[in-house]
This record gives structure tokens, C-alpha cells and sequence, in this order.
């Protein structure tokens, strides 16, 4: 958008703060046409984490025997990923539930009790995208049998943004020339800059939970991490000049 404004503009830029608790503050007179742009930038990068979740569902007629089952297989599953060398701090209870089921009866329409059901999931995250597959089925196999996920990301994405950034001002400045040209100006300088992150790379699989009945699942399960992206969106004003 071009608009034409005398315009008082600040531009913040920590590295010419006198202290860290104190932003520059620059005025600039714009005489010529204010060029205000908003412009996105991702980039995808291979991902180098991976969090999965994994639980315990179990049944019985007391709430007590319900949670005691629960817990025990729930035991054992945590037991496993510590077996597979995954640190304590990376394994992390999400929810635990307990409450009683009841189904419906057509022909009385009342509801009937049918016992307790009792849930604990935790949170897995692993740095190896290679062996999700492997956790998974060690996982079925120590007796979880709700599993969701998984979701992939990267541990520092510092670089990928600041290649979406580079990409996004160069975008910036090239599509305000193209506004000052029509406009009759030769050239532009900046007068504000201003950015909204968009989040750590990411990529969630957001399928529904697998449910898993039996002792075991046939083998491993294949996995493919993919790429995850992350980006930035800056705001950028700029002044028509000759």
C-alpha cells in the first residue's frame, strides 16, 4: 500500500541500544510515499526430533482394579523406554483418567452400568527420527495400546529463520521498488521494520489416536519424518525516494 505522509517512524534495533534496557529511538521525516508491506517467508528444514504419545486403556467391574491394572501395564511400558535408553526427563505422564462406563439399553432407554475404565498416557520425545518405528512397536509389545502422533520438529531452527528472514526483506524491498517505480520514484529506504514469529518448526501427523487390541501388532510400523517448516512474517516500512 502506498499512501503519502509526513510520517515520524521509530526504528528498535537492540544493537544500537546505548544499554539492553534501552531501545534506540531514531526519528525520521518521511516526505515522499509511505510503502507499507507485510510479507511471509518458510522455509523446510529435515526434522531432528519427534515426540510421540502412548498409553494404557484398561477395564474392570471396581474403580480400584481398574486403576491397579492400569497401572501395573502402565509400569511396564515405562519400564521399556527406559530399557531403550530414553532419558526420565524426556518421558512425561500427560493424563491419567478414571471413570465409570454405562451403555444405553434400547429397549429400557436407561443407562446401564457397565464397570470402570481407566487411562495413563505419556509423552515420549526421542532425537533419533530413524527408531520411532522400533519405540512404537516396543511399546505395543510392553502393553500400550493407545498411541498418538507422532510429531516432528527440529531442536534449534535459529538458522532456518534467519533464512526466512533474509528471504522475506529481500521480497520486502523488491516488491516495494516495483510500488516506488510505478509511482515514479527510482528508490526506497527503510523506516520500519517490525516481525511476528510463526513458531519452532514443526509438523504435526494429526491422525486419531491408534487403538491397539491383541498382544502385538505385526512388526514395526513405517515411519517417514519428512520435512517440518518454520518462517517469519515481517512488516516493513518504506518511503519512496528519487
Amino acid at each position: 500500500m502506498i499512501r503519502q505522509a509526513i510520517m515520524p517512524a521509530s526504528i528498535a534495533i537492540a544493537a544500537l541500544a546505548a544499554t539492553p534496557s534501552v531501545a534506540a529511538d531514531v526519528q525520521i521525516q518521511a516526505t515522499g510515499p509511505v510503502i507499507e508491506l507485510v510479507v511471509s517467508e518458510r522455509v523446510e528444514v529435515e526434522p531432528d526430533e519427534v515426540t510421540i504419545s502412548a498409553g494404557v486403556q484398561t477395564e474392570a467391574m471396581t474403580a480400584q482394579e481398574a486403576l491397579s491394572q492400569n497401572s501395573t501395564q502402565m509400569q511396564r511400558v515405562i519400564d521399556r523406554l527406559k530399557s531403550l535408553g530414553i532419558p526420565e526427563r524426556d518421558i512425561q505422564t500427560t493424563r491419567i483418567n478414571l471413570g465409570a462406563r454405562f451403555d444405553y439399553d434400547q429397549q429400557t432407554r436407561r443407562q446401564v452400568f457397565r464397570g470402570y475404565e481407566a487411562s495413563n498416557q505419556v509423552s515420549v520425545k526421542l532425537s533419533d527420527t530413524e527408531s520411532v518405528g522400533e519405540v512404537l512397536d516396543a511399546l505395543v509389545q510392553a502393553g500400550a495400546n493407545n498411541i498418538n502422533g507422532p510429531s516432528f520438529s527440529i531442536s534449534d531452527d535459529t538458522e532456518p529463520k534467519a533464512e526466512a528472514r533474509r528471504r522475506a526483506m529481500e521480497r520486502a524491498r523488491m516488491m516495494a521498488l516495483d510500488y516506488a517505480r510505478v509511482a515514479g520514484y527510482s528508490n526506497v529506504r527503510v523506516l520500519q521494520i517490525s516481525e511476528s514469529v510463526q513458531g519452532q518448526a514443526r509438523e504435526m501427523y494429526s491422525a486419531d489416536s491408534i487403538m491397539v487390541t491383541g498382544s502385538r501388532v505385526g512388526g514395526a510400523p513405517p515411519v517417514q519424518p519428512g520435512m517440518v517448516e518454520t518462517g517469519v512474517t515481517v512488516s516493513v516500512t518504506y518511503e519512496a525516494v528519487n
